[in-house]
């Protein structure tokens, strides 16, 4: 989540469109061609434990790398809320100050997450065609729909917005008619096409509370996930056949920050993962999955580092295979 209204500067470099690097490139807007700038990232690989790098297990989970990812060319990088991995290995980031990141995923012969390449960053776009700034930045949900139309949920000016594949400028699309707090709203987006290619399920940071919506209905009340009082909601994703993951997170300064990841069968809980110090833990935030190379589940989790420099951006990957 965003504690600043930092103005971001966009350099004119290249245009792209908010549809990502397999799209093909052209204005983002109608009333201004959008800059985009190929950006070099460093890649760090970071332990599942920094007191015993040969951990690799976390309860039912098997830790698959990870990675510290930094930018010496641009501080533009930073506080990314949410992330969707699309086939194996494409991933794409919006972050709290208005910014769309992509990367291409890169393994080892074994599957494991060992760096990033074809890294981008853009600004996100208005109804205007021109970059977001101030408190209307603050992107904090990223869901892609099967045609590859991207909703992104905002918090401050709550807000959920398609940006089509197309390219164009956004358009807002049915949210919760909720009243959210400031900085605590729709935190958790996540398409939904077990229930129809223009479905998607919003989830509220401290209720726990959950819509389903359409872009063509209006949003209704779902399940109100039972989590501890102190843990909120920041990211949800649906598998299909009725299983469903929930990210949630707490932090206080004596413990630190507190990572639950739960995955349920409509109400059963069939697995669930946590992650506290002193693992390698941060601010995690975004949470993708996708099939694991050993035929169960592979989620990512990457951190907001809250354009702070005490914390990190983390991308973690973690499998998980019924036993």
């Amino acid at each position: 989540m965003l504690h600043r209204a930092a103005k971001r500067v966009w350099p004119a470099l290249a245009v792209l469109s908010i549809a990502g690097p397999s799209a093909a490139q052209g204005p983002v807007g109608t009333s201004t061609a959008v800059a985009a700038q190929t950006i070099v990232i460093d890649a760090a690989p970071v332990p599942l434990n920094p007191g015993d790098p040969s951990v690799t297990a976390l309860g039912d989970f098997s830790y698959a790398g990870g990675l510290w990812l930094t930018s010496k060319q641009t501080d533009r990088f930073r506080e990314l809320s949410d992330i969707v991995v699309t086939g194996h290995d494409r991933l794409t980031a919006v972050g709290d100050g208005g910014v769309i990141f992509s990367a291409r995923l890169v393994f080892d012969a074994a599957q494991r997450l060992i760096g990033v390449a074809d890294t981008r960053l853009a600004p996100l776009v208005g109804e205007d065609g021109r970059p977001l700034t101030g408190s209307r930045a603050d992107a904090e949900g990223l869901a892609i729909l099967g045609n590859g139309d991207r909703l992104v949920s905002f918090e401050r000016e709550h807000r959920i917005w398609l940006y089509s594949a197309a390219g164009g400028t956004p358009r807002a699309v049915p949210s919760p008619a909720a009243n959210f707090p400031s900085n605590f709203g729709m935190e958790a987006i996540a398409a939904n096409p077990g229930v129809g290619p223009d479905a998607y399920s919003v989830g509220e940071e401290m209720s726990g509370k959950t819509w389903a919506c359409r872009l063509t209905l209006p949003c209704v009340a779902g399940r109100t996930l039972e989590k501890p009082g102190e843990f909120g909601l920041v990211a949800m994703n649906h598998l299909g056949e009725g299983t469903e993951v929930y990210l949630l997170r707490a932090y206080d300064p004596f413990r630190g920050n507190r990572i639950i990841l739960q995955m349920f069968r409509s109400t059963t809980l069939v697995a669930q993962m946590d992650l506290a110090l002193p693992l390698t833990v941060d601010n995690f935030e975004g949470l993708a999955s996708v099939p694991s190379p050993n035929g169960g589940i592979r989620f990512y989790l990457m951190s907001d580092d809250n354009g702070s420099s005490s914390q990190r951006t983390l991308l973690l990957a973690f499998d998980w295979r019924r036993k």
